[in-house]
């Protein structure tokens, strides 16, 4: 059951840059009984396993940015380890933080969703237009800010940071096929510093801080099919009709967390 959850839902996350890590928590939760905290690092450690067979597709199909992803990792990173401390010694079951999420996401989906990719930019590697957003030392300062706030989210929530990062980076013109590549390979490194942080933790704590090994695995294997797959397919899909996708994906995420806020 879990194999087959992961792989349809990462099937339909990965072409948006998104691992899917946050879409399965409810799975996690009601399905599985994964314990608080222990779904954050479990979470982080499904983004560990699985985004390898994606990262390497688009590695593939010459779609990684390597400057924008250093970039986005350079945050993501430090920011995780930092949330991981957060999540385990000031807020087991965050609530607050929940509703400020939905509320940047919602709005941020229904844009995506009005709105046409912007005209007029520049031709990318992969025959993509790309504005070269990180070349800029303030515009690059901006995103490793960005980053390591949406690192710490991911330390408190078990999520790798695409799914904040990919829809802010995608609406502000950078395209669908850039944008993927470099947001999972940030989920990568920050899942892999996540979980290292929550073992180290869990040395430390009584309950259940460590990951569900067993359940994380299976999904993340799922996830591994399913991310290769979504990866192939995103190649053939319009940057329009990813969008759109992005926004469903992003919405979806969003009315997540407002009902996680809310409850």
């Amino acid at each position: 059951m879990a194999l087959v959850a992961a792989f349809g839902v990462a099937v339909v996350a990965t072409p948006a840059g998104v691992s899917g890590a946050v879409l399965l928590l409810p799975f996690q939760v009601s399905v599985l009984g994964t314990p608080s905290p222990a779904v954050t690092p479990t979470n982080l450690l499904y983004n560990v396993v699985a985004t390898p067979g994606a990262l390497y597709r688009y590695w593939r199909q010459g779609q990684v940015s390597r400057r924008l992803a250093l970039v986005l990792i350079a945050g993501t990173t430090p920011g995780v380890v930092a949330g991981s401390v957060i999540r385990v010694e000031l807020l087991p079951g965050p609530q607050g933080f929940a509703l400020v999420v939905a509320a940047v996401l919602i709005p941020l989906g229904v844009w995506l969703g009005l709105t046409r990719p912007p005209a007029g930019q520049q031709p990318g590697a992969d025959g993509r237009t790309e504005p070269d957003f990180e070349s800029s030392p303030r515009t690059a300062a901006w995103l490793v800010a960005l980053a390591a706030a949406v690192g710490c989210a991911g330390g408190i929530y078990g999520i790798g940071g695409g799914s904040i990062l990919a829809p802010v980076l995608i609406g502000t013109g950078r395209p669908p096929a850039v944008v993927a590549p470099a947001a999972l390979a940030s989920t990568f490194v920050t899942s892999v510093a996540g979980v290292l942080t929550f073992a180290v933790l869990a040395v430390h704590h009584a309950g259940p801080v460590a990951p569900d090994w067993p359940t994380g695995i299976a999904l993340g294997l799922g996830g591994l099919a399913g991310g290769y797959t979504g990866a192939r397919v995103q190649a053939r899909l319009p940057d329009l009709l990813l969008r759109r996708l992005i926004a469903l994906v992003v919405l979806a995420i969003g009315v997540r967390y407002l009902v996680i806020g809310l409850t």
